[in-house]
């Protein structure tokens, strides 16, 4: 069976396209060996069962390993401790049963004690008897535990965590697990849990044994290369396989779903549409962006799920519409509430100590989700959408009459607000016009290292042509001849001789509409709004 690229539940190597993973295995079993416990906390299709699967496999030599899943546990065993100490009992003994080097007798009483106290069986017994099997056993046991998320808000797990935190602190004289493992998209170690039922207001962590786990999840290009020759030596492409790795790092920052994804959507979807008749032309520069504009239009449970948490989170959402938007510089303060949920729902990544969005596919789905929400009832957009037909000439964007019937209805609807607002608004505003004008045809994207308070710059992609515009706060003549260089020098990185800038000027004496400008070789067209 020919292998494929995997977005559906766990990988496996004889079945599916992988990243190999044993250097990550090494660095986690070398925190295994050191006996620790720690969390894997990641966001949603992260990768995090794939890897514990294929860590179970790889620590089997020297370890009894019992992975368990708290989903498939069933909620209804959070009850009481009892109930749960029965069903965790169960489910231990049938995993580790599996494993060849477990001597059956050892489990005997675990066994007995589910049939003759099936009525009581407390943790503090249950642990008891998982300490005996530890001592007894011939190689040590290291214990994972995934979708710890299925439980977290439950005071049975909690007792759960610091029984384990109990026994750990007290190794030395009572046997236990050799490692634990929690795997999920909260942190662990930011529950807390009341020392006493009276004692309402001093809490401790149940797992602040926990040690940090720094072991990189992320695809790097290197690792996304490898994949790619796998999938070479089946299919004879041609492809340039480091340049097209590094443009997969540069979409996804190396999001384990997200580059299985474009993979998938390059080898599955695009093959036979128009001007990709062959593989050959699909693993391409131009068959990646088109894979990009696929997959932002997506409604995949990923994005889902990200979206979801929009709602929860009201300090998350509008972390997200600063970055977005705004572009002004917001701390990577790893202690701060909103920077922490921000970070473990996978929105946001730490770079230089400055939070900025994960990755530029999270950041155009972002980007399609708030401005949809402004989409009914807004002049702009209806604008956009009622005059479509005019900025499509002979099959191209017309880009600078994009920004002439931009100016006009923008100056008509907001040219008496204040400085404050325009500013606020500007750039959303535009793309809630361009938005429609390209729907189901063509695409955009903004460059990371270019968005910030003053300047932001647009790539608009239709109909597999390319449209650098950059967007800026006008700051004096000076200032804006520093950008038209700036993008001049863009331009050079796209190997193009045209490109546009829309200058939001708040000077009363400013004049609107466009002008071109000419640099060396290139034209350069601007708006002022």
């Amino acid at each position: 069976m020919a292998k494929i690229f995997n977005v559906n539940g766990a990988c496996r190597p004889d079945e599916h396209y992988m990243v190999d993973l044993t250097s990550r295995l090494m660095a986690i079993k070398k925190m295994i060996d050191a006996g620790d416990y720690f969390t894997i906390n990641r966001g949603r299709q992260y990768g995090k069962t794939t890897t514990l699967q294929a860590l179970a496999v790889f620590l089997k030599q020297d370890y009894i390993v019992v992975s368990l899943d708290f989903q498939k546990l069933g909620a209804d065993k959070f009850v009481n401790e009892n109930q749960f100490s029965i069903a965790f009992a169960k489910r231990f003994l049938r995993k580790i049963s599996l494993d060849d080097d477990m001597n059956d007798e050892l489990l005997s009483p675990l066994r007995n004690a589910l049939k003759s106290e099936r009525e009581n069986l407390e943790l503090l017994e249950l642990f008891d008897y998982l300490s005996d099997i530890c001592a007894g056993a011939s190689k040590p046991i290291v214990l994972m535990i995934d979708e710890v998320d299925a439980s977290m808000d439950n005071q049975v797990f909690l007792s759960f965590l610091a029984q384990l935190r109990a026994d750990y602190l007290d190794r030395r004289l009572t046997p236990t697990f050799q490692s634990v493992i929690l795997a999920g998209v909260h942190d662990v170690r930011s529950m807390k849990r009341k020392l006493r039922p009276e004692e309402e207001h001093r809490s401790n962590s149940p797992w602040n044994i926990a040690a940090k786990f720094q072991v990189g999840m992320n695809f790097l290009p290197e690792d996304i290369a490898g994949m790619l020759r796998d999938y070479e030596m089946d299919y004879h492409t041609g492809m340039d396989i480091h340049n097209i790795a590094e443009k997969i790092f540069d979409y996804t920052h190396g999001y384990p779903y997200l580059v299985s994804d474009l993979c998938k959507i390059m080898d599955e979807e695009i093959p036979g549409s128009v001007g990709f008749s062959q593989k050959s032309d699909v693993w391409t520069l131009e068959g990646l962006s088109e894979a990009f504009k696929r997959i932002v239009k997506e409604d995949n449970p990923l994005y889902e799920s990200l979206l979801g948490k929009l709602t929860v989170y009201p300090e998350l959402k509008s972390l997200l519409k600063e970055l977005l938007f705004n572009g002004n510089p917001i701390p990577y303060v790893a202690t701060a509430s909103y920077i922490k949920d921000a970070a473990m729902f996978g929105f946001i990544r730490n770079e230089n100590e400055t939070a900025v969005i994960a990755n530029r596919i999270f950041e155009t789905v972002l980007y399609n989700n708030f401005i949809s929400e402004e989409f009914i009832g807004n002049k702009l957009y209806e604008a956009g959408a009622q005059e479509r037909n005019q900025f499509i000439i002979g099959g191209h964007l017309d880009v600078r009459r994009i920004l002439e019937k931009f100016i006009e209805t923008f100056s008509e609807l907001y040219g008496e607000e204040d400085e404050a607002f325009l500013e606020k608004v500007g750039r959303k505003y535009f793309l809630l016009f361009l938005k429609p004008i390209i729907n189901g045809v063509g695409n955009y994207s903004i460059e990371p290292q270019t968005r910030n308070s003053e300047r932001m710059d647009l790539v608009i992609y239709y109909q597999g042509e390319q449209n650098i515009l950059e967007l800026k706060l006008w700051r004096g003549n000076s200032y804006n001849e520093r950008g038209e260089k700036q993008l001049s020098g863009y331009l050079d990185y796209f190997h193009m001789k045209r490109g546009y800038m829309l200058s939001f000027n708040f000077n009363r004496k400013k004049t609107r509409g466009i002008k071109e400008i000419v640099l060396g070789d290139k034209i350069l067209i601007e708006g002022i709004v």
